[in-house]
């Protein structure tokens, strides 16, 4: 419900702080890649802790403006930052209405591969394409029904991955890892058969990197259309132990158009690749707390892992793979200090929420714990997979896969950053980790390696 109490209207920034907007906040997050992320710039946006530059840019807006909304009068449409944490949370729970996730950038850019996606549907539509979601993804439950064979394909993979890095010097790095990642996604998504299909990640990757340029990029009508005939032909194999056996119980032509979610699936679980990649990385820096996942690894029966899944989300919330929460208002919204008109574009920035060092005592360190206990996450909009209405509905499923290869990597291996110093527990945390250059050394556990020999 829109809020009664309204005095004169809303904070505007001046032009100048408009222009330091754009490109402390926007820019760096565009020029990494929206859809897909461009190593080169993630690395210089690291070196340069350009991430950093933003948190303390929006830090400075909430300290001269308080609690906002800030109002941006950009040149294309009015946009909104949201700077306190009670209006975040409201904008999270009062989705789609007033504040819909089809945002006019996100459906550009989204359109390239997966334009019936419900993240951008709106209506009936919407809520159609959102069941299905809910029910292939069973978003209500802890645990897919397909938990234990997710948990075997982790396992499996991470053990090809883990012959390929002993013939690798011992080294794993990210593309050895992405490699086995999208194995396993492909296998759970799509089915066994898919395992070596590389074309159609491959494909995705193509329509992916048109979509960073969103409306300024012509969509590749051709390239999608043979990606989601592809896909299509999963649904109609049917695999048993599948995401597409599920997808194959809708009607085709039903405008909840199944296959037109199934590309979202895909795209979505890189993210959480990236995440699993940093949270080794973070095991590594952090000695107490990967003697700790190894006593769940061994003590656990899989996929069981609610430590892992814990520093999965910690580095969700260190490293925000959806730095930018998009939502559009659909009418005019009133807020404590004044109205906000319709189709103006809303962002939390969730780096600024996530590292708030002026509020939040863990803001740079590592601390998994805050997940397993989520009274202490009341107070504070942290958003690694959005929130209410809107939430990632693969959420539990992502989670499952994720902590089941960390498992599955950890089970009587070791690993250390190379170089060791590349994150250290005595500093604070970098603003931005890249995934793309990280790298680990791989030894086997003194018991298997007298098991193997």
């Amino acid at each position: 419900m829109a809020k009664e109490t309204v005095t004169d209207s809303l904070p505007t920034a001046s032009f100048s702080e408009t222009v330091s907007f754009l490109f402390k906040v926007m820019a760096p997050n565009i020029a990494k890649g929206v859809i897909i992320r461009r190593p080169g710039v993630m690395h210089v946006a690291e070196r340069w802790a350009l991430d950093k530059r933003s948190i303390k840019q929006v830090q400075a807006f909430n300290n001269k403006y308080g609690k906002g909304p800030l109002l941006f009068k950009t040149p294309f449409k009015p946009m909104a930052l949201i700077l306190d944490p009670d209006d975040a949370t409201r904008v999270i729970e009062e989705t789609p209405e007033p504040f819909a996730t089809a945002e006019s950038a996100k459906k550009s850019a989204l359109a390239h591969f997966e334009p019936d996606v419900a993240l951008i549907s709106k209506g009936k539509a919407r809520e159609e394409r959102r069941r299905l979601n809910e029910d292939v993804l069973e978003s209500g439950c802890p645990m897919h029904r397909f938990s234990d064979h997710f948990t075997q394909v982790a396992e499996q993979e991470v053990n090809a991955l883990l012959k390929a890095v002993y013939h690798h010097n011992n080294k794993l790095d990210w593309p050895l890892f992405f490699d086995a990642w999208n194995r396993v996604v492909r296998r759970v998504v799509l089915g066994d058969a898919a395992r070596d299909d590389y074309p159609l990640t491959q494909e995705l990757i193509q329509l992916r990197k048109a979509a960073n340029w969103g409306f300024m990029r012509p969509k590749r009508k051709r390239l999608r259309q043979k990606f989601h005939n592809r896909l299509a032909h999963y649904v109609d194999q049917s695999e048993t132990n599948s995401l597409a056996a599920k997808v194959s119980h809708y009607a085709i032509g039903s405008q909840a158009k199944p296959v037109g979610q199934m590309p979202q699936w895909l795209f979505a679980f890189e993210p959480a690749g990236m995440a699993t990649f940093r949270a080794l990385a973070l095991l590594c820096a952090h000695p107490a707390q990967a003697e700790r996942a190894q006593r769940e690894i061994n003590l656990s029966p899989p996929p069981d892992n609610p430590f892992l899944q814990a520093c999965v989300l910690e580095a969700l919330r260190l490293w925000p793979t959806t730095p930018l929460i998009l939502r559009e208002t659909t009418e005019r919204t009133c807020w404590s200090q004044g109205e906000m008109p319709t189709n103006t574009t809303l962002l939390i920035h969730a780096p600024y929420f996530h590292r708030d060092d002026c509020t939040l005592d863990i803001a740079n360190r590592f601390a998994p714990d805050i997940w397993l206990n989520p009274e202490q996450l009341k107070h504070w909009p942290l958003l690694p997979f959005s929130g209410g209405p809107g939430i990632c509905p693969g959420r539990n499923i992502v989670l499952l896969v994720t902590s089941a290869v960390l498992a599955a990597l950890m089970n009587n291996h070791t690993f250390t950053l190379n170089p060791p110093d590349r994150l250290t527990e005595d500093e604070p945390m970098p603003a931005l980790l890249s995934n793309f250059h990280l790298c680990f050394q791989v030894k086997q556990s003194d018991a298997l390696s007298r098991q193997e020999g």
